[in-house]
């Protein structure tokens, strides 16, 4: 198999180097196979109970709440058990997501009050609910059965839910996969069982055609590629596949938004998905609602999808002003904070949904770890970004007697403290990082996977390199180093002339762009008056502006 996958020497030591060495593991990671690698839903903690019970409730025409977390894994995660209630014509559902600023992230007593009100029985949460101890005893007082489906870590007691579908509890071969991709395997159990079962695939699935789930991998791929969850193991066959699907989906709102961004659906790559689309997903809770997000993802025709389009590119728009503003004020106070190891600043006024896209930007351009914190009633609330420098989750266990919440992965992370605390907050937090941070020997490990020369940017190198994707968190692109390049123009482009596109001769005949998105000329130290030889770190990329396929570099770091 491999032999016929026509694997380069160049393209197996980049794999090795990733610890894929066996020819069966580079089978399975260079030919993704549905089959093989998607794994038996009901290996899942608790996967039968929770089947039985929703079957029990569909039979009973039972009041059912989706209730899931606001971001795009928790959103493409409630449009999945949404278009399985839909497809198999079960209409007393709800979905109800949270507002980020109003109610903030999880499960929460008004909202429970709610639905036992209007006589809900049955609640399944999505991306959420492993925490919920007090909320999901609440709910079994009133007669509301709760299912959680989540993907986050439990910490000492779990909820008393009729049943919790989770990763990382029991045995499950890949324990991080998403929150969307956790209750896309509850729907691929549903519907396993009612195939199985010649009742209820009479009643349920006989209209709907075999393999059909494989449709809503759409939403898994967009969860699995935003939530910064590592593409290996399973989930890398889920973006993967995800990906596939995302080239051919049907979905309105998604179409009316490709066309919208100018995208060319058949060619979408992950950093159209994380970078494009995501932001949009996002933007729905950052600055109104996330049922807007889902109206989107969900819409039946073009006409409500155009409507959800234009509204949630307004919200993006509007969420880039607010964090170019913030950023203004963040820019007049930083000078003060710089000589620190670690950034933390804040307003109380500051719009919690932004903070972590302003921390992002602090680190990205000060290299240091950023701790960006507003206030939310009587709390503080925070965003950080590591810089690459240090672990943050590690870092605020480090000081978590000054925290009343903290959480994240190790390159972002959220927060919160005492209004009292976080006056302090920057003295713990640079106390504890040098015990925290990255050894330079860490950083220097490896700064690039090949060393190259310009004839080799070419479409042969990009297909052979594509071979490894999607790529992401577990799987970062391969860094290309091209030595002694001389440049033969420089320039900026952008409405605010703040991106810079560079070019050199790889051949005779040919030049070779290479681009940095928000960052000019001074950013590299270069001299637009000049054509300096530099050294470039970057990836290879194909991009398809207007239509037209152009291989070029994306610049990671230049050395003049």
């Amino acid at each position: 198999m491999s032999s016929h996958l026509q694997i380069s020497d160049r393209l197996r030591d980049l794999l090795s180097h990733r610890g894929v060495v066996e020819e069966d593991d580079i089978t399975t990671f260079i030919a993704p196979d549905y089959a093989r690698d998607i794994h038996d839903p009901f290996l899942l903690h608790d996967m039968d109970i929770a089947v039985e019970r929703i079957l029990r409730a569909l039979d009973a025409n039972e009041k059912i709440v989706i209730y899931a977390d606001y971001d795009a894994d928790g959103v493409p995660g409630a449009t999945v058990l949404y278009d399985f209630f839909t497809k198999i014509g079960y209409e007393n559902f709800s979905v109800y997501i949270p507002h980020r600023h109003d109610e903030g992230f999880g499960l929460h007593h008004k909202a429970l009050e709610k639905f036992i009100a209007d006589g809900s029985t049955l609640l399944i949460t999505i991306d959420l609910g492993i925490t919920a101890v007090d909320e999901v005893a609440y709910a079994k007082e009133n007669d509301l059965d709760v299912i959680i489906t989540d993907h986050h870590e439990a910490h000492g007691v779990t909820p008393d839910a009729v049943a919790i579908v989770n990763p990382k509890l029991g045995t499950y071969p890949d324990p991080m996969i998403c929150g969307a991709a956790v209750i896309w395997k509850v729907v691929c159990a549903v519907l396993q069982t009612m195939r199985d079962d010649k009742k209820l695939a009479e009643k349920y699935t006989s209209t709907i055609q075999e393999g059909w789930e494989k449709w809503l991998l759409d939403m898994v791929g967009i969860a699995t590629l935003s939530d910064m969850v590592p593409l290996v193991n399973e989930n890398r066959a889920l973006a993967y596949f995800g990906l596939k699907v995302l080239r051919k989906s049907r979905r309105h709102g998604l179409q009316t938004l490709l066309y919208k961004l100018r995208m060319q659906q058949p060619y979408l790559t992950e950093d159209d998905i994380t970078f494009m689309v995501t932001p949009k997903i996002n933007a729905a809770s950052r600055m109104a609602h996330p049922m807007d997000a889902f109206k989107l993802l969900t819409a039946g025709n073009t006409e409500e999808a155009k409507i959800a389009v234009k509204h949630l590119l307004d919200l993006n728009e509007k969420r880039k002003q607010l964090v170019a503003q913030t950023m203004k004020e963040v820019n007049k106070k930083i000078d003060t904070l710089t000589d620190n190891d670690v950034i933390v600043i804040g307003n109380p006024d500051w719009q919690a949904g932004i903070l972590g896209l302003v921390a992002n930007k602090i680190a990205d351009e000060y290299g240091k770890p950023a701790f960006v914190w507003s206030r939310e009633g009587e709390t503080i609330k925070g965003s950080c970004r590591s810089a690459e420098t240090c672990d943050v989750v590690a870092l605020m266990d480090a000081v978590s007697d000054h925290l009343i919440q903290f959480g994240g992965h190790k390159e972002a992370g959220g927060f919160s403290a005492s209004t009292d605390a976080i006056h302090h907050l920057s003295e713990h937090l640079n106390s504890a990082y040098p015990s925290q941070a990255f050894t330079q020997e860490d950083a220097d490990e490896k700064t690039y996977d090949l060393a190259m020369q310009p004839t080799d940017i070419t479409s042969r190198l990009y297909n052979e390199l594509g071979m490894m994707a999607p790529f992401g968190i577990g799987n970062p692109k391969p860094i290309l180093k091209l030595d002694n390049i001389a440049l033969e123009s420089i320039r900026h482009f952008g409405k605010g002339q703040n991106h810079l596109e560079v070019s050199f001769r790889s051949s005779s005949r040919n030049a070779i762009k290479a681009i940095a998105f928000f960052a000019t000329a001074d950013t590299f130290g270069l001299s637009t008056d000049t054509t300096p030889s530099v050294t470039m770190y970057g990836f290879i990329e194909e991009s398809r502006f207007r239509g037209t396929p152009e291989i070029r570099m994306r610049i990671e770091r230049l050395d003049s």
